[in-house]
């Protein structure tokens, strides 16, 4: 029975223009409550300049007044933590002193706050002792009301200064690619002040039942299904992929697109995805910093919107094995402050110079970086999603498609400037139907790193992920490749008869020094983890060793020459990355043993009890012998019982001794290592037999939720 959801405060829930942004602190809600001077010293700031107390002050005032009047009762700075989630620390907009009600925020608690900075994850950068940490607000993401709080987008650092999130040092990758991308941006073009990357989020994401999540303490503690054997119909039938959206889902959707449009986050499409009970949402793309912003709150209104409904949504990788997994596509790409698309193909020769210059430069980076953009998608979620048939392989390679493979190959060929054909009409044969134009690139879903027409679409990324650690390294390795170029630009400069040919000359460097990491086939293919090794790529599926890129010395000397990291930084988020692994297999493991001990096997006990019935009170008869006669179904449904309950209850011993004994290894590394070489086989092994398990229990008697009704319930 679907249950009739309230619309919220008594309105249906609905997409209207007017309410776009209504709860953001933007520049047209400024303009009504700041003054002149106030306005132009954000701008200032924005660029870099300090502010002045005084005007500090007139912000935080208008902030006050504009959040209360729309029902605020209290302000955060919203910053995100090495958790990976976004985290905040409420305080009342009022003082109570002598009897009277003050005004408690100004501009120095907006610029601003203290959260304790021992209690995150932080790779040793604040110890337990050391509680300190900072938070600042981040002029470039604007506030914005969030239920009844005013929540300012802010940076998080320790009592030292050390970057303690993912937001400072996104902002400086942000700021290294315009420092380099202003000078590669002046070979092509005038009065270009400002290049900055642009992201565009593709969220997937399941939704269930909340009465059935609930009775799944897997779901609840790990977001996946530990056990469960398939349901006789998954996906074979192809055919839940953009289908008509379920009436209740479409309530949810609804809903969700309401309150992100008042948030200002710019929803776009809404769409059932492959795997039953999958969907996608996507906004349109916005400057790399807010959107990564606006992503990490889509997923707690996703989560939260889901939850109005006595629904859950869950953002795991891999919620369900055998069925497709939730991925998260960052669709990247370069702009001007002129209004230019860098990755754009052009339409006369200047501009297919700059096309196939910035192409060869970002070939380049994500060739000299692969290693290292990889370890960005390690994750234990997204380990069990990469390499699957809905996931690009863990291998980094780049898709291109044919028109533009082909004009780059015979860039390389001869120091002659390919164009690119415009789209081009597909014949229908039905004079009624419009003309279809085909697009000069395919789509290549195989492919991890995949040209799409003006932008790179990177498909890798987890969908509980955030964005920020793959799109640092993505920023981090093209501004190292921008000024590799424009070094070898104005080297060429020297025996070179024009800019033209010095750019065009190192453009066809790039391209065919980047060339191994360059395929358009099919990444699926076996074949190709051969053919990757032989070109030289990096072919691991080992998490903890791909994490390691981390502190290669070719890391560290790209982060700290640009200013995004320190080597301390560094090695603090390569510990964080591998403590959070061993912690999150950790908690895997010992849910499992918790549902097998708990309900499982009881569930199996009582079972077996009921076969000893059917044929005898003495349950050691239902054994068989070599004397014995032929079985009965009865007798070899038990002993097939009894077979996996035996190797379940070896497998929980010597699981419990295995955790004792790697919680002894003296490194997280070693730890980590083990955690991959021993607990995952075993949790597979495990799971073999609670699914076998599952298979023989009649349905009334096993105690979970199976898998046709997680996923066929609406």
């Amino acid at each position: 029975m679907v249950t009739k959801i309230a619309p919220i405060n008594g309105v249906s829930a609905r997409l209207i223009p007017q309410s776009f942004g209504e709860r953001v602190f933007h520049r047209e809600i400024m303009r009504q409550y700041l003054s002149e001077s106030a306005l132009e010293a954000v701008k200032r700031w924005e660029r870099g300049e300090p502010i002045s107390t005084e005007l500090a002050d007139e912000i935080a005032n208008a902030l006050r007044q504009w959040a209360t009047e729309r029902g605020a009762t209290h302000y955060t700075h919203w910053f995100h933590p090495l958790t990976g989630l976004t985290a905040e620390k409420h305080e009342n907009f009022y003082e109570a002193v002598n009897g009277k009600v003050l005004s408690g925020f100004n501009g120095s608690e907006l610029l601003q706050q203290e959260p304790d900075a021992s209690s995150f994850p932080s790779g040793g950068l604040r110890s337990t002792f050391e509680a300190r940490g900072y938070t600042a607000w981040d002029p470039t993401s604007p506030p914005f009301i969030y239920g009844r709080t005013l929540c300012i987008p802010s940076v998080y650092i320790s009592y030292n200064g050390q970057a303690l999130d993912y937001k400072t040092p996104l902002l400086r990758s942000i700021e290294a690619l315009n420092r380099a991308g202003k000078k590669v941006a002046a070979l092509f073009y005038r009065g270009v002040e400002r290049v900055y990357p642009t992201l565009g989020i593709e969220q997937e994401f399941f939704l269930v039942e909340k009465s059935l999540y609930e009775r799944r303490l897997d779901l609840m503690l790990t977001g996946r299904t530990l056990v469960g054997a398939p349901s006789p119909r998954g996906q074979q039938m192809e055919d839940h992929y953009f289908g008509a959206i379920p009436e209740r889902v479409l309530a949810f959707f609804e809903e969700l697109e309401a309150e992100a449009w008042k948030l200002g986050i710019p929803l776009k499409t809404r769409h059932n995805e492959v795997a039953p009970a999958q969907y996608e949402c996507a906004p349109i793309f916005e400057e790399l910093n807010v959107a990564i912003d606006h992503n990490q709150l889509l997923m707690d209104l996703i989560q939260r919107t889901a939850r109005r409904h006595e629904l859950v949504a869950l953002l795991h990788e891999k919620p369900f094995a055998g069925i497709n997994g939730s991925g998260k596509h960052n669709n990247w790409s370069l702009a001007t402050d002129t209004g230019v698309n860098l990755l754009s193909p052009g339409k006369n020769t200047r501009e297919n110079l700059r096309f196939f210059a910035i192409l060869s430069i970002v070939l380049n980076a994500v060739y000299r970086h692969a290693d290292l953009l990889r370890a960005t998608i390690a994750t234990p979620g997204n380990e069990h999603r990469l390499g699957g048939n809905e996931a690009p392989p863990s291998i980094l390679s780049v898709f291109l498609g044919s028109q533009v493979s082909a004009a780059v190959e015979t860039l390389e060929k001869a120091p002659e400037l390919p164009r690119l054909t415009d789209k081009t009409p597909i014949s229908l044969l039905v004079p009624r139907l419009p003309a279809v134009l085909r697009d000069n690139t395919d789509r290549n879903r195989t492919a991890p790193f995949a040209f799409t027409g003006s932008k790179f679409e990177f498909r890798a990324v987890g969908a509980s992920a955030h964005c920020a650690p793959a799109m640092i390294v993505l920023n981090a390795a093209v501004a190292d490749s921008m000024e590799t170029f424009l070094k070898e630009v104005a080297r060429r400069r020297e025996r070179e008869s024009s800019r033209e040919m010095a750019i065009l000359s190192v453009t066809r460097e790039f391209l065919l020094e980047s060339r191994p990491i360059r395929f358009d086939g099919n990444s699926y293919d076996p074949a190709w983890h051969a053919e990757a090794a032989k070109r030289g790529l990096s072919v691991s599926f080992h998490v903890p060793q791909v994490l390691r890129a981390y502190v290669d010395p070719k890391s560290q000397t790209l982060f700290t020459r640009l200013g995004i990291f320190t080597e301390t930084e560094l090695h603090a988020r390569y510990e964080v990355r591998l403590e959070r692994y061993v912690k999150a297999l950790g908690i895997e493991l010992h849910t499992l043993l918790d549902v097998l001990r708990t309900q499982i096997l009881p569930a199996a006990f009582r079972f077996q009890v009921e076969l000893t019935t059917l044929l005898s009170s003495d349950p050691f008869q239902l054994l068989s012998t070599a004397s014995a006669p032929e079985k009965t179904p009865q007798q070899v449904w038990f002993e097939t019982l009894q077979s996996h309950i035996q190797a379940l209850q070896k497998g929980i011993e010597r699981a419990e001794t295995l955790w004792e004994t790697i919680l002894q290894l003296p490194s997280v590394e070693a730890q980590a290592d083990a955690v991959y070489e021993s607990v995952r086989p075993l949790m597979t092994e495990l799971r073999s037999h609670a699914d076998a398990v599952e298979k023989i229990l009649p349905a009334d008697k096993y105690p979970l939720p199976r898998y046709a009704d997680l996923l066929f319930r609406f």
